[in-house]
């Protein structure tokens, strides 16, 4: 992995340890107004997750930038347009 994929993976690192968090804090039986505090968490740190990949997707791969993925440089910017629009609609359920 690449050093750009650095903060991606130091991230989900992150969230996972919140999940492993989250069990322990079930196994424990801890009091269910902090579990959920901390699933809320978890949840925002999923989404400024999904942010930053959006971003970076937009930026390389629809934007045209450097590294675009191999996937984004045969298609239409008509056809890019339509993806971001189809994930941000499932991004933003």
């Amino acid at each position: 992995m690449d050093d750009a994929r650095k903060p991606l993976r130091n991230r989900i690192n992150r969230i996972s340890g919140q999940v492993e968090g989250l069990r322990k804090m079930i196994e424990d039986d801890r009091y269910c107004v902090d579990i959920l505090t901390q699933i809320a968490a978890v949840r925002s740190a999923l989404d400024a997750l999904g942010v930053s990949l959006l971003s970076d997707h937009v930026k390389h791969c629809v934007g045209g930038g450097p590294h675009p993925h191999n996937e984004s440089t045969s298609r239409t910017p008509q056809d890019l347009a339509g993806e971001v629009e189809t994930v941000l609609k499932r991004f933003l359920r």
